[in-house]
């Protein structure tokens, strides 16, 4: 049952980032976007006190920091994404953080990587291979927005493994707050360019604070699945279904109420769910392969 979390995580991912594509096209900057939406997920993760937890001593608070500069910089290498290109673009590409992990874990432990993960390696090539054709009109900015992706896939690898390290020693309930309160308090330097103003504004705030509490909630979602159930395999394989949310839901959206992919023929859609597909199936090989 623990499962259908990281299920609605992948949905609620895909939902934020779509409101927070339109907050920015609405006019809001990537600095606001990403105090508003770091403070939320403060304020979200300290239900999590509650739950409780052994702790650790004050000069191990290091850790904490460390999982809060990682989270920040994986969030604004999105946002970077999604605002340079489009979601059905970026959302695919941030299932390759499961084969990150895996050479992470390896590179770490000293292991030797089964045959599945290089099999998987390739079939993931394929699929941002696939991505990248359908912006061949505009390859640069596509180029851009598959490096901001795969980046920030990179930094949520490091964080994922880090949490799944530290999170017993401290507990839950006391390791997943305090770094969360890391999070609001970093983002504290961004306050001399946050556009107070755009936050009154109806039409940014309709879409920004939906978005950064979507994205606050898909957060707790999957770090609190980790850190309590484990399982971190078939975890990140359903929440690798963010792919294709990512392509069809964006699609649907755009269609409805406007947006990048309004404009794109059956053929490139087609060709983004295909690559979305690769991908997806590129996480599943490397987690059940042997």
């Amino acid at each position: 049952m623990h499962l259908l979390l990281p299920l609605l995580a992948s949905l609620l991912f895909v939902s934020g980032l779509i409101f927070m594509k339109r907050a920015g096209a609405a006019g809001v900057g990537t600095a606001t976007t990403l105090f508003v939406s770091n403070q939320c997920t403060a304020v979200c993760f300290s239900v999590l006190w509650l739950f409780g937890g052994d702790g650790q001593p004050w000069m191990m608070l290091w850790q904490p920091a460390v999982i809060a500069l990682l989270y920040i910089l994986g969030l604004l290498l999105t946002f970077l994404a999604i605002n340079c290109g489009d979601v059905s673009i970026a959302t695919p590409l941030f299932g390759v953080k499961v084969l990150l992990v895996a050479f992470l874990l390896t590179f770490i432990g000293d292991t030797q990587l089964p045959m599945s993960v290089w099999y998987a390696a390739a079939l993931a090539t394929f699929g941002i291979a696939m991505i990248q054709w359908t912006g061949r009109n505009n390859p640069k900015r596509v180029m851009t927005t598959i490096l901001l992706a795969i980046s920030a896939s990179s930094s949520y690898a490091a964080f994922d493994v880090l949490v799944q390290r530290w999170s017993p020693a401290w507990g839950a309930g006391r390791f997943l707050p305090l770094s969360f309160w890391f999070v609001g308090a970093f983002s504290l330097v961004l306050t001399p360019w946050v556009e107070w103003r755009s936050l009154r504004k109806r039409e940014i705030g309709a879409y920004l604070w939906p978005g950064s509490i979507l994205l606050a909630l898909q957060a707790i979602c999957i770090v609190f699945t980790l850190s309590v159930f484990g399982d971190a395999a078939r975890v990140n394989v359903v929440y690798a279904l963010r792919g294709l949310w990512g392509v069809t839901l964006a699609w649907w959206v755009a269609k409805r109420w406007g947006g990048n992919e309004e404009s794109l023929s059956r053929g490139v859609f087609y060709m983004r769910l295909c690559g979305a597909v690769l991908l997806t199936l590129a996480v599943v090989l490397a987690i059940v392969g042997k």
